[in-house]
C-alpha cells in the first residue's frame, strides 16, 4: 500500500468515492472477491486515517444490472429497485471488511432496511464524518431510472465533497474512445465536464455530469490499482481529472 508523507496536510478535507460493483469481482465472474474487498478497505481506511474524511458509493453490477434486466423485458422500475438492493449487498461487505481493519463505519440506505443499516440522513451522515466515520451509500438515490453515478454526484453535493474519485476497471483514467476495442484511442490527462458530455465521453452518465459541472466538482478518474485510491487522495497526478473552472462571477 502507498503511504501518505509523514506530516504532509492531507489534499481534500472530504472526498466521495465511487466505487463499480465490477470493480469488487477480482478475477470472478460474479460476486464479491475478499482479497480486493479487503485491498481496498485498506487503501479507504488509510486515506481516513491520514486526515481525509471519506464516504463511499457502491454499485451493485456484480450482482445485478437494472439496465440489462429491463432490456431482457423486465419493468424498469422494477429492475432497478432489485438492482438497489444489489448495491446493498455490496456495502454490507465493504463495511465488514472494514470493520475488520478497525474502522468506524456506518452504512445509509436510500430504500429503507433498518435492520442492517440506516436511513440516508444528510446531517447525521456529515455528522458521521465529521466523527471520523466512513460512510457507505447504498441504494443509489432510492429512486429509479437513476445511476449510481447520479447518486455519487447527488451525495458529493449534499456532503460538501470537494471531489468525487472513480476508480475504473483496467483502464489508466479517461480515453477518446474504448481502448478496449480501439488500439488507437488516446488517453485524456485532462478535460472540462461539458467536454465529456459533448463528446459522449464514458466518464459518468450525463445527468451526474451534468450535476458536477453546475456545481464545479472536479472527477478524478484512475485505474483501480494497488495504491492508486491513496496516491490520488494525497494530490498526486494520476489518471484524468474532469472540471469545470469557476467564472469570475462564481
Amino acid at each position: 500500500m502507498v503511504e501518505r508523507p509523514s506530516g504532509a496536510a492531507p489534499a481534500f478535507r472530504r472526498v466521495l468515492l465511487k466505487l463499480s460493483g465490477e470493480s469488487l469481482m477480482g478475477d470472478r465472474e460474479y460476486g464479491v472477491d475478499p482479497r480486493t474487498m479487503t485491498s481496498i478497505a485498506r487503501e479507504v481506511l488509510a486515506v481516513q486515517s491520514a486526515g481525509t474524511e471519506i464516504a463511499v458509493v457502491v454499485g451493485g453490477g456484480n450482482f445485478y444490472r437494472g439496465l440489462s434486466a429491463a432490456a431482457e423485458g423486465m419493468d424498469r422500475a422494477t429492475a432497478d429497485y432489485a438492482g438497489m438492493l444489489a448495491t446493498l449487498l455490496n456495502a454490507l461487505a465493504l463495511q465488514d471488511a472494514l470493520e475488520r481493519l478497525g474502522a468506524q463505519t456506518r452504512v445509509q440506505s436510500a430504500v429503507t432496511v433498518s435492520e442492517v443499516a440506516e436511513p440516508y440522513i444528510r446531517r447525521r451522515a456529515m455528522r458521521h464524518l465529521e466523527k471520523g466515520r466512513v460512510v457507505i451509500f447504498a441504494a443509489g438515490t432510492g429512486n429509479p431510472f437513476f445511476t449510481t453515478d447520479t447518486a455519487a454526484a447527488l451525495r458529493a453535493l449534499e456532503i460538501g465533497a470537494e471531489a468525487i474519485l472513480m476508480g475504473k476497471n483496467g483502464v489508466e483514467g479517461v480515453y477518446d474512445g474504448d481502448p478496449r476495442l480501439d488500439p488507437g484511442a488516446r488517453f485524456l490527462p485532462e478535460l472540462t465536464h461539458l467536454e465529456a458530455i459533448e463528446r459522449g465521453l464514458r466518464v459518468m452518465d450525463t445527468t451526474a455530469l451534468s450535476l458536477c459541472m453546475d456545481n464545479h466538482v472536479p472527477i478524478h478518474v484512475f485505474e483501480l490499482a494497488e495504491g492508486n485510491i491513496v496516491r490520488v487522495a494525497s494530490g498526486e497526478r494520476i489518471g484524468t481529472i474532469v472540471s469545470t473552472p469557476a467564472t469570475d462571477g462564481e
